[in-house]
């Protein structure tokens, strides 16, 4: 294939290779919390939220990754905040800020000197191909935060993803670990924008997690076969992109997709095994 041959030769196809590979590792980890806590409408509204801090670096000429970020971090810490005190419902403090994220970006974007469509395209369905090494450094960071906590950390947080009752019950610091879960969730959803697109960038987060809970129940294997599939997945997709000339992000997704529906054909085979042997 083409892609490996120039991976030697182009500067830009080693960013997007290593890009795929820490986001899928990274967005692996976190959406095995995410999807085993029933959040990933919470995830959605934080990934489009973070669309008006876009918007409003792109207007004053600064990074819009950082403003992504500032956005999307407040955006978690604000829905936890609220949904634990009861001032709102979850969900409708979720398409609350969904909704005027999403509208503050095209505000801010289209009021920008210079404004095209392509603007608004690359930042909803991503470039990778504009993937710097500052990008990928900081994604080689996160993704080793993830990894050590993931290794010293999975059983407290896997308690407050499954039962915060009995997470409380067992002194654990629920309320932290939320807020510490949330505020990741937004670092890494934002990191990966470049990846996926902040519209496809919800099927990494959480296509794999769902692939690797249909053959097992344990949550560190699925959190550690939900990392090794989003990078495998992002870097298969990335050379079919590269190879058909089509965007990254969709052919990520039709490969995760793909996985899924081998991983739920692989546990009904296993299933009906079991009832035969019965």
């Amino acid at each position: 294939m083409d892609f490996f041959c120039d991976i030697t030769r182009y500067a830009y196809l080693h960013n997007a290779l290593f890009a795929c590979l820490l986001a899928g590792i990274a967005c692996g980890i976190v959406g095995t919390y995410v999807v085993c806590r029933r959040t990933v409408f919470l995830a959605g509204g934080i990934t489009h939220a973070s669309f008006g801090g876009l918007g409003l670096a792109f207007y004053l000429g600064q990074n819009p990754i950082l403003g992504a970020m500032v956005f999307a971090v407040l955006s978690a810490l604000g829905i936890e905040w609220a949904s634990a005190r009861g001032r709102i419902r979850e969900d409708s403090a979720i398409g609350i800020i969904w909704s005027v994220g999403m509208a503050l970006g095209v505000l801010f974007m289209s009021l920008r000197p210079g404004y095209t469509s392509g603007d608004l395209a690359a930042c909803l369905f991503g470039n990778i191909v504009t993937v710097t090494d500052a990008d990928v450094a900081a994604l080689g960071v996160l993704t080793l935060l993830l990894v050590l906590g993931a290794l010293l950390w999975l059983r407290p947080v896997m308690y407050v993803a499954f039962d915060r009752e009995f997470a409380r019950s067992q002194g654990i610091a629920v309320r932290g670990i939320s807020y510490a879960m949330a505020a990741l969730t937004a670092v890494t959803l934002v990191l990966a924008i470049r990846v996926m697109g902040i519209v496809l960038l919800l099927s990494l987060l959480t296509i794999p997690a769902v692939a690797m809970n249909a053959l097992s129940t344990s949550f560190r294997t699925i959190t550690a076969g939900a990392a090794v599939l989003g990078a495998v997945g992002g870097v298969i997709g990335l050379a079919v992109s590269y190879e058909w000339e089509i965007p990254s992000g969709v052919a990520v997704i039709f490969v995760l997709a793909a996985s899924l529906i081998a991983a739920k054909l692989l546990s009904l085979l296993r299933r009906r095994a079991k009832i035969r042997h019965a």
